[in-house]
């Protein structure tokens, strides 16, 4: 038989997983959204997102139950206090998928354009990130975890050249403001996606190492043999 010690550490365990998975299927239903123009998808984000902010709740409650009940130490102290940090992060992440679909259904109020092609493809990379950061998580692979950090470089060039090539189509052709604006603004939300993840990294690299390790440069990339 299980111990309860084991048993209440698995549930914050599949709690995470279970918000994690919430905030996964949301980003693909943005970029589906994204490509379709389909408007009750994007309603259903919408809506997803009340689950998602349970989840966090409920990992909040486990997290400081356990401590009460177990006095936890070392890894598995370091481990609650992680799952308890990286559910906001997920809940950030639910939250831009929202903005996402809202802004979506408002480009959708005229007839539908398919955003230009570095939207999806930085919506695309954030969501690589959040999916591979969550494997790091379960399988406390810190050395995974900084290599998704370095991957956020990606994601803010891919950003910066939207948000520059967009601004130059508003000057041309500023009848176009109000839909390139909203581009922009899925984009930018994209973006803190691939923020959030990295934050979420930094977590797996304080729950493997016991160091934290934000606001610290990473060291550069070991060179490929």
């Amino acid at each position: 038989m299980q111990r309860p010690f084991d048993s209440d550490l698995d549930a914050i365990k599949e709690q995470v997983l279970t918000m994690a998975g919430l905030a996964e299927k949301s980003l693909d239903d943005v970029a589906k959204v994204l490509a379709s123009g389909d408007a009750e998808l994007a309603r259903t984000v919408i809506a997803r997102d009340d689950r998602i902010d349970h989840c966090e709740l409920e990992i909040d409650r486990l997290g400081t139950q356990f401590i009460v009940r177990h006095h936890p130490m070392a890894s598995d102290l370091r481990f609650v206090i992680s799952a308890v940090k990286i559910a906001p992060g997920l809940e950030r992440i639910g939250d831009n998928a929202v903005n996402i679909a809202r802004y979506l259904l408002d480009i959708m109020d005229g007839a539908w354009v398919a955003p230009v092609a570095d939207v999806p493809r930085i919506l695309a990379h954030a969501r690589a990130m959040v999916s591979d950061v969550i494997e790091a998580f379960v399988a406390r692979d810190a050395v995974r975890a900084r290599a998704i950090i370095r991957r956020d470089d990606e994601v803010d060039r891919l950003y910066w050249g939207l948000f520059r090539g967009l601004i130059e189509k508003i000057r041309a052709d500023p009848e176009r403001v109000h839909q390139l604006m909203s581009q922009i603004l899925v984009a930018r939300f994209a973006e803190r996606i691939g923020d959030q993840a990295t934050n979420i990294a930094e977590e797996v690299i304080y729950l493997v190492e016991g160091r934290p390790v934000r606001h610290v440069p990473l060291p550069p990339a070991p060179e490929q043999p």
